[in-house]
């Protein structure tokens, strides 16, 4: 674990050490590290980094109005750049899709392979399904957290996710206790309405290994979108894995069965 420095702020990079192929893998929105090494494989063959984001984990939050994508992918890119590595194979889960997405196309020097795992867009900025987590921080940024989770409970959304994608409401509900509240509204009003800033055709131009990991029963993250982002970008694979909803532990194996068949074609 180190700290890395830029635009006078603090963030944490996790390094799981050890001598295998690395791997920067990030998280998703209003995550942090602890999502990243329970969904990457413990296979010393691969080395897992981690650059948690502005506001999230043990990182510094700084001005929320910086809160994006684009600079998230700037933070991702400066600390690759500092740890003297790349191309690597570079990946994240949702919002860590989209940026690891971003980076491979606005840096094609640091990325050698691409990992989208449960991505929460295609290429189009503020997408339906992201819309549960610009409510709560609607709710979050006018509301006391038990008030403004009460009224969440009591609405349509919930009452969708309930039956639809539990695991989506649970996530959501996680949100209303975490701190700093302020941060937390600003986290996830501001990247909703965000996405990875690249197009249609820069996705047909990308060439190099990429896996596309998706599942259905997820709101936020329709397995459509990993269907369009593989079939965007020229010899994706897609591997379709258990609902997390479904059964977390078979969804877990099959995401590090996933990844650890993809890794190993570049220790060939």
């Amino acid at each position: 674990m180190s700290g890395f420095e830029r635009d006078g702020l603090s963030l944490h990079l996790d390094d799981a050490g050890g001598d295998g192929l690395p791997v920067f893998f990030q998280h998703g929105l209003c995550g942090d590290v602890g999502q990243t090494r329970e969904a990457f494989p413990a296979d010393r063959r691969f080395r897992r980094l981690t650059l948690e984001m502005r506001g999230h984990g043990r990182s510094q939050a700084g001005d929320p109005s910086r809160f994006s994508i684009p600079v998230f992918t700037d933070d991702l890119a400066a600390a690759i750049e500092a740890e003297g590595r790349g191309p690597l194979v570079v990946g994240g889960i949702s919002m860590g899709a989209a940026i690891a997405l971003r980076l491979a196309v606005t840096r094609p020097d640091l990325v050698r392979g691409l990992v989208i795992a449960r991505p929460a867009w295609v290429t189009a900025a503020a997408p339906d399904n992201m819309e549960p987590n610009a409510e709560v921080g609607r709710l979050l940024a006018s509301h006391p957290p038990a008030e403004a989770l009460a009224l969440f409970m009591a609405g349509a959304t919930a009452r969708r996710l309930e039956s639809e994608a539990p695991d989506n409401l649970a996530s959501l509900r996680g949100f209303f206790s975490r701190e700093p509240v302020a941060v937390t509204a600003a986290l996830l009003t501001a990247i909703s309405a965000d996405g990875p800033r690249v197009a249609d055709d820069e996705l047909w131009a990308l060439r190099l290994p990429t896996l596309v990991i998706g599942h259905d029963r997820d709101a936020i993250h329709p397995h459509a979108h990993a269907l369009a982002l593989a079939g965007l970008i020229p010899g994706a694979r897609l591997v379709t894995v258990t609902p997390k909803a479904v059964d977390k532990p078979a969804y877990l194996a099959d995401v590090h069965d996933a990844l650890t068949a993809f890794l190993e074609g570049f220790q060939r």
